[in-house]
């Protein structure tokens, strides 16, 4: 950077600390991309009549977490038309009898960002953004809208899988760029999240037919590069997709991107999308969790099959799966949520509701604990606490530490799949009918 941009930079930062908003949340898992948060005074206790500043129903239907923006919290959605029994059963004819249980299928969607004003709770503005007919079969766990959009400045980038990427001006309401390039089918809808770097928005494309990673100009939507996986020993399309969110490290001053994917987890150049490393970490596949950093490790959750916690060093090049893999981990590993580090340790919670304390020196448990439910949401650290959110409403909030420590259970009684967001005396919660500001109690 430039004196002049240091400058520049220097003074948007004086303008958003005097909004008061300098806590803003503008990615999947929060500004550093790791679940943790700065904000102080954060909820600890409630429910659906105590300490609500706001409750606001979300049209139509989307697992995708909300973001911050200067006063506006933004989210997208999918509004679906669904296809009836009878023309789903017609369209499903030649799948098997678990595709057919596990799908959805629509006639149409409408794609949408909503704007939510942070102090009221009312919705500012809807955007249109993608019509989409004859859609692709989604997961009834998933979403058409499931991947988090991005903010940076006054721009949001939004990315839905197989209907495209997009940037929207959110102090006009316009869409700057559509990008259609990618056209991947994921047989159970997307999932993977957008990142920022620099002047590179960074998609995960890892669908059945084609897998690879590329980048789109964040000004235009041009593709800048476009990266293949490497080669799988899997033959069935369905065990190559996974759904990562790629993560932004620096190694010795080199930033690296970090994209689990199946089979391999590679480091890639971000300015040039050329490989950095590779590691093979079994025949996991369909990898959801974002993967975390501390010290030189980086740890990725391996997928479905069996899934496993991977310890991997960076500094590497080429294959490293011999020379640089620590530690695996194989009990009540996540193949949905992410995993998050506090205080020297890892912490993490099964899809099925067990949460799990891991020594990242040893690859040993120090603690497992059921806590019940279903589990989606990843987990986030903010004010000594960290909040695991289930799938039928509750938030279950410990202490991190050598024991299990609970220090409250707040239920708000509506499905939660998305990842909340912590603010300074808040959170904003996203169910699946609506998005909710929580307060610190008075």
């Amino acid at each position: 950077m430039n004196r002049f941009g240091a400058i520049y930079s220097l003074i948007a930062l004086g303008l958003l600390l005097s909004t008061g908003y300098a806590e803003n949340w503008p990615q999947f898992r929060g500004p550093r991309g790791d679940g943790i948060s700065e904000a102080k005074n954060v909820p600890l206790h409630w429910s659906t009549k105590e300490n609500v500043a706001w409750k606001t129903a979300i049209p139509g239907k989307g697992w995708s977490s909300p973001v911050m923006v200067e006063d506006s919290v933004w989210v997208t959605t999918a509004l679906v038309n669904y296809l009836t029994e009878e023309e789903k059963n017609e369209r499903l004819k030649d799948s098997t009898e678990f595709a057919r249980r596990q799908s959805n299928l629509a006639s149409s969607i409408e794609l949408k960002a909503v704007q939510v004003n942070y102090e009221t709770g009312e919705v500012v503005n809807t955007i249109d953004l993608f019509d989409v007919e004859d859609p692709l079969t989604v997961h009834l766990t998933n979403s058409y809208a499931s991947p988090t959009p991005v903010a940076e400045g006054k721009y949001l980038y939004c990315y839905f899988g197989t209907y495209g990427a997009c940037c929207i001006d959110t102090e006009t309401g316009e869409v700057v760029w559509r990008n259609n390039d990618n056209h991947l089918e994921y047989n159970v809808g997307p999932g993977s999240s957008p990142v920022l770097i620099d002047d590179l928005l960074v998609l995960t494309c890892d669908g059945v037919f084609e897998q690879y990673i590329t980048a789109v100009d964040k000004k235009t939507g041009k593709t800048m590069w476009k990266t293949p996986r490497p080669p799988f020993r899997a033959t069935d399309g369905d065990q190559k997709k996974a759904y990562a969110t790629p993560l932004i490290i620096d190694v010795e001053g080199q930033k690296q991107l970090i994209i689990p994917g199946a089979q391999w987890v590679c480091a890639y150049e971000p300015e040039t999308g050329k490989e950095i490393w590779r590691a093979d970490h079994g025949s996991g596949f369909s990898n959801v969790p974002r993967p975390i950093y501390h010290d030189g490790m980086v740890y990725i959750c391996t997928g479905f099959m069996r899934p496993q916690l991977m310890a991997i060093r960076t500094g590497g090049e080429g294959d490293v799966s011999d020379s640089h893999i620590k530690w695996t981990f194989s009990r009540q590993v996540p193949t949905t949520p992410s995993p998050i580090f506090v205080d020297g340790k890892i912490y993490m919670v099964s899809d099925r509701g067990v949460a799990t304390c891991v020594d990242p020196e040893t690859g040993r448990d120090v603690w497992t604990s059921r806590l019940g439910g279903n589990y989606a949401a990843s987990p986030t650290y903010a004010d000594g606490r960290i909040y695991f959110c289930s799938e039928s409403g509750m938030t279950t909030v410990i202490k991190p530490g050598d024991k299990y420590e609970v220090l409250a259970e707040n239920d708000l009684g509506e499905r939660i799949m998305a990842s909340p967001i912590f603010l300074n005396g808040n959170l904003v919660i996203r169910t699946s009918e609506h998005l909710f500001r929580i307060t610190e109690a008075k």
